[in-house]
């Protein structure tokens, strides 16, 4: 082996899911090595970018007139190029260091309704962001891999991925998607409802940062679900004044109903057009929910409930798109037919 084929070897490989409200970095060899909101600062009078991650996301909300808190990604997908290659570049080069001699290859995760040119995009920004070579995989395919699902058998396994920006679901079998929905409605989609409803009920406008707190600990979907209260504090609209009310379990099953109801009618559709015999399986062995989207308090019990088929969250939903990723690019000739290359090797 030539000594340039030993430096290539040594190059790192890495699996990112990138996601509309968290990035994670998964190393081949290390597992995850880093979570951080999918958020850039940036000056709008120089447009030179102040802060990415969790020190940008610190700035949500709370920045003067001439900085701006944004997320590059909205709804799965790139909304702002630029940004999305700065944010890149950041977790690569804080994952590798700078030793861009040693580029790493980069398989990156998209949601399953993109669109090519979309999907180019992400190839791209990754390819600029210091890749030697980039893939793209489907959500739902990494989820199910992350999640320890084996699809590589004539089983049908059904996978509910409910990230930050879309829900991707998919049926599964012999190492592929057979059928999937991708629904631009996920978790951000419950922290606006919130936003909403609070708004109109109490004439209280918060952030989406308090409205997440709200979703994480009373939150629910499930009519016998929690039953619990947080005081909440906003801008009273009426006087302009701060003002702090207490919202209820109940209140926010309300806020959410109806992305919550649009998540279980599109697993419902999916289940519906999935062919006989794999339906069969999934009956028997359930469907697996992964992303952050999917902790909403009762939603696994909802959708096994209106669906008939048991629900269960993955051991750890908030990792497996990134663990699959990974994963999926150690064993890429397993599956290479779902990924999606570009700058192939010299």
């Amino acid at each position: 082996m030539s000594w340039f084929t030993n430096l290539f070897s040594m190059a790192t490989d890495i699996g990112i899911d990138l996601g509309t409200a968290t990035s994670l970095v998964y190393v081949k060899g290390k597992g995850i090595v880093l979570r951080e909101p999918s958020v850039v600062a940036i000056d709008t009078d120089t447009k030179r970018v102040l802060a990415i991650g969790e020190e940008a996301r610190r700035m949500v909300g709370r920045t003067p007139a001439n900085i701006t808190a944004v997320r590059p990604l909205r709804e799965g997908v790139i909304a702002d190029y630029d940004m999305t290659e700065a944010m890149l570049r950041h977790f690569v080069a804080k994952v590798c260091g700078r030793r861009m001699f040693l580029r790493p290859r980069i398989m990156i995760c998209v949601p399953s309704g993109v669109t090519t040119v979309e999907k180019r995009a992400v190839l791209e920004a990754a390819s600029q962001a210091g890749a030697r070579k980039t893939f793209v995989i489907e959500e739902p395919l990494a989820a199910a891999i992350g999640a320890g699902v084996d699809i590589s058998k004539p089983n049908g396994s059904m996978v509910v991925d409910i990230g930050g920006g879309t829900t991707d679901i998919a049926v599964l079998s012999l190492g592929g998607i057979v059928i999937s929905n991708s629904l631009r409605v996920a978790g951000d989609k419950f922290d606006d409802a919130i936003v909403r409803y609070v708004r109109r009920e109490h004439d209280l406008l918060i952030g989406e940062r308090s409205a997440e707190d709200v979703k994480i600990k009373v939150g629910s979907c499930f009519e016998e679900g929690r039953n619990e209260e947080m005081e909440v504090r906003g801008r009273d609209l009426v006087t302009g004044l701060p003002r702090t009310v207490k919202i209820t379990s109940g209140q926010v099953r309300q806020a959410v109903e109806e992305p919550a109801a649009a998540i279980v009618d599109a697993v419902k559709n999916v289940l519906e057009s999935t062919p006989p015999e794999l339906a069969a399986d999934i009956v028997d062995r359930g469907l697996i929910l992964t992303g952050g989207g999917s902790l909403l308090e009762g939603l696994d019990r909802r959708i096994a409930r209106e669906t008939g088929v048991p629900a269960q969250l993955a051991d750890d939903p908030l990792s497996c798109v990134a663990l699959g990723t990974g994963k999926a690019l150690e064993s890429y000739e397993t599956f290479q037919d779902h990924i999606v290359v570009l700058n192939k090797l010299a």
